[in-house]
């Protein structure tokens, strides 16, 4: 017969394992490891997606963290936590952070115009990339002069997502800085060149130093290692063939990130226990700067406005789109580039969150089903986004 203390210390242990095994969502309600499994399984095998790597956020930490499918279908390689991964757009989230760290070292100011931070116009520099900080577009538009670091981090710069988006492929500002959203990727660049010219550091150099060091991020970079070699993911097309792997993108702060699943869970947590920046920071970051009223946020139909958002406020942070619902703000960040579709989420007034990163060009397919069903999130606007469900069938 087991006496009282080995029976208690039993029943503890069954507990504790049981309770390991649950994910909580932001509805309260609770998913078995296992069943979420099978659920990301099935997704992937119905919408052919070929690789995935998740983690879901309770009490601002990991509590699930898994790979699934493969880093290169037709080796039929695994995809691994440590297996290098092109973020595309996550880098924005990263160099938000960033930014924030040097206005709370009043290296920076939100809504000081950037020219002013320069002893001679940004386009009187000589450009020393391939095409990213080569201003000379800008010699004769004199809008630019008001953009300040709150605007690159917004999206209302008025410049274009790439300048090569443009007919004649040239840089210019389109409309009056900060009156109106305009995603780009340019404005987060031009903010990064400057602060290079400030500071007289890389971006490699800055990220090191402020993000990647302190939060032990060893397999991250803006630019392609050699170290990466041994384990990197290859994006595929949605029949299953591959990308080649671009491996000579220069460090832009707004899309050449490469991370693992396991760096990206470690800056994720560090944005939620606030490791890198103070509270009072993150607020300034997920406090809604603008709000966002079209019917999706690519395409013609970025043109044109409507409700359907208004029940979550979809507004621009700073680096981050928001939205509101009775978990409180809802703070995400998505990845788009080829063979590679990213989403990543937090509630910071509930500790919760999830990434997901997909190597396939099948991956926001699925996006919507996944969110619903690890986090209960029925909140992220899955159309103005653009993540059409693969089994979507319109009215």
């Amino acid at each position: 017969m087991l006496k009282k203390p080995i029976v208690l210390f039993f029943i503890i242990l069954v507990s504790t394992f049981c309770h390991a095994q649950l994910v909580n969502r932001l509805d309260h309600s609770t998913i078995p490891v296992n069943a979420l499994d099978e659920k990301i399984n099935y997704l992937m095998k119905a919408a052919n997606v070929h690789g995935l790597a998740i983690a879901v956020f309770n009490d601002n930490k990991a509590v699930y963290k898994k790979t699934f499918g493969h880093k290169r279908f037709d080796l039929k390689t695994p995809l691994r936590v440590n297996t290098n991964v092109y973020g595309a757009s996550l880098s924005k989230a990263v160099f938000a952070v960033l930014v924030m760290k040097l206005v709370e070292e009043g290296i920076i100011d939100l809504d000081t115009p950037l020219e002013n931070y320069l002893p001679k116009p940004v386009y009187e520099y000589q450009p020393l990339t391939r095409w990213h900080d080569n201003y000379n577009d800008l010699r004769n538009d004199s809008l630019y002069k008001s953009i300040t670091a709150r605007m690159c981090l917004s999206h209302s710069t008025g410049f274009a997502n790439w300048r090569w988006d443009e007919k004649d492929e040239k840089l210019r500002v389109n409309f009056i800085p900060g009156t109106k959203y305009g995603y780009s990727g340019e404005g987060m660049v031009y903010l990064q060149v400057v602060l290079e010219k400030m500071l007289g550091k890389s971006l490699e150099e800055l990220m090191n130093e402020r993000i990647f060091k302190p939060l032990n991020m060893q397999n991250s970079a803006y630019s392609w290692k050699a170290a990466f070699e041994n384990d990197y993911a290859w994006g595929h097309k949605t029949n299953g063939d591959h990308y080649e792997k671009d491996k000579d993108n220069e460090p832009r702060a707004a899309s050449t990130l490469e991370t693992t699943l396991e760096d990206y869970t470690l800056f994720f947590e560090a944005v939620l226990q606030n490791k890198i920046i103070r509270p009072s920071s993150t607020i300034k970051m997920f406090t809604p700067q603008m709000r966002l009223r079209s019917v999706q946020q690519f395409g013609p139909l970025r043109f044109k406005d409507s409700t359907f958002y208004d029940a979550i406020e979809l507004s621009s942070g700073l680096g981050w789109i928001l939205l509101q619902s009775p978990f409180g703000v809802g703070a995400f960040k998505e990845g788009h580039g080829d063979g590679f579709q990213h989403y990543s989420i937090l509630y910071p007034e509930k500790g919760m969150g999830i990434v997901i990163m997909t190597n396939s060009d099948n991956g926001e397919s699925i996006f919507k089903e996944l969110l619903e069903t690890a986090i209960a999130d029925s909140f992220t606007p899955w159309y103005w986004v653009n993540y059409i469900p693969y089994n979507y069938k319109a009215d």
